[in-house]
């Protein structure tokens, strides 16, 4: 059921589903498109979560009641609305696997290596939020023979461009940061560009799949030496 919840002075929350599903992200990805299409002119941000979203709205131009009764028709169109089964766009993103963990996670999980980068490299997963750090997306869902808790002890400085994996979910730092995921890979590519528009290729719904390049290949496309 859903729920439209205060958060804050400024801010409701939309509570879509109690967990996510398959098609949790390329469904919120379209009511987002949609209130934003609709009722952009009241926000001041709208922020994904895997099961929610968040809106700031402008004060001068709205209340929480007000927009929560522009809401509630959209809402209604959005649940009978049909879903395309291949919402989102599709990305490629090429990776060198030689992260810091990947011995670490082949040996928790019982795998080799090359079983690692294999099953990895095999799925095809959603953004399903963008959040942590600017870029950062939050990609699932990871094989079940891949899944591991975070780290016991973060690190306080993981580079800029590692592919690490936590728990059911998939991602790259797109800046150098703390974190507590296990380093799979490298990307090449730069992630985030505050110049860029948008400044984040990947979307909320879009879809991933991951390339495995080797070294040379990392250093021919961009990546640090």
């Amino acid at each position: 059921m859903i729920r439209i919840e205060p958060a804050g002075a400024e801010a409701l929350l939309l509570v879509l589903a109690e967990a996510p599903d398959a098609q949790s992200a390329q469904r919120l990805a379209l009511l987002a498109a949609r209130i934003r299409a609709e009722l952009g002119p009241l926000l001041s941000d709208l922020v994904p979560g895997w099961t929610s979203l968040l809106l700031h709205y402008d004060l001068l131009r709205t209340d929480h009641l007000q927009l929560a009764a522009r809401l509630t028709p959209l809402l209604e169109c959005w649940l009978a609305e049909p879903l395309a089964v291949e919402a989102g766009r599709r990305h490629e993103i090429p990776i060198w696997y030689a992260g810091a963990d990947l011995a670490e996670v082949a040996r928790a999980c019982r795998l080799s290596v090359a079983q690692v980068i294999e099953l990895h490299a095999a799925g095809e997963y959603r953004v399903g939020a963008i959040g942590f750090a600017p870029g950062f997306a939050y990609l699932g869902e990871l094989d079940e023979r891949l899944q591991l808790p975070r780290r016991a002890t973060p690190r306080t400085e993981v580079p800029a461009g590692s592919l690490a994996i936590a728990e059911r979910q998939t991602a790259i730092y797109p800046q150098a940061s703390p974190g507590g995921w296990h380093l799979l890979g490298l990307c090449p590519w730069r992630l985030f560009d505050a110049g860029r528009t948008p400044p984040c290729p990947l979307q909320l719904g879009d879809r991933v799949r991951f390339v495995p390049i080797d070294a040379a290949a990392y250093r021919a496309a961009g990546g640090p030496p």
